[in-house]
């Protein structure tokens, strides 16, 4: 009997985190930024409850029946949760001081901490939600392509 093909699939683990942000950008001056922004560049700033669905793919290993192995990716998760846990994303995560803490820019950092502690290639989604109406999703593009 010929082994069994390997499966592809793909597993999704959910995680939230509390945090407060000034949609603000240096690049911009303080009318501009208040016209883009509006409420959301309030000098002192908004916060909001987010979730995060992180989806990874890989084969079924067929010993363990795992992608990942949950207990695994729920650290790797909290990792990157924990520090911008009830922060002020701008001033107390370095990656926004430099960085417009938009909903797109949370998932990219997101992304880019994950993917450094996860295997190579396993990494397929993170989907941030800001609220119930706002979502982002990001799949580590960068550009899109010409067509």
């Amino acid at each position: 009997m010929a082994p069994p093909a390997a499966r592809l699939a793909r597993l999704s683990r959910t995680a939230s985190f509390s945090a407060c942000h000034r949609l603000h950008s240096k690049s911009l001056s303080d009318e501009e930024n208040l016209k883009l922004f509006g409420k959301c560049n309030n000098p002192n700033g908004h916060g909001h409850n987010y979730k995060v669905i992180v989806t990874v793919r890989g084969e079924i290993d067929p010993v363990s029946g795992m992608v990942i192995n949950l207990t695994d990716l729920k650290e790797y998760m909290q990792a990157i949760m924990e520090p911008l846990d009830h922060k002020n994303l701008d001033k107390d995560v370095p990656y926004f001081a430099e960085v417009v803490s938009t909903t797109e820019n949370v998932a990219v950092f997101i992304w880019e901490n994950l993917k450094r502690l996860l295997p190579a290639g396993m990494l397929y989604k993170v989907k941030v939600y800001e609220t119930d109406q706002n979502i982002v999703v990001y799949k580590g593009e960068e550009t899109i392509s010409e067509r």
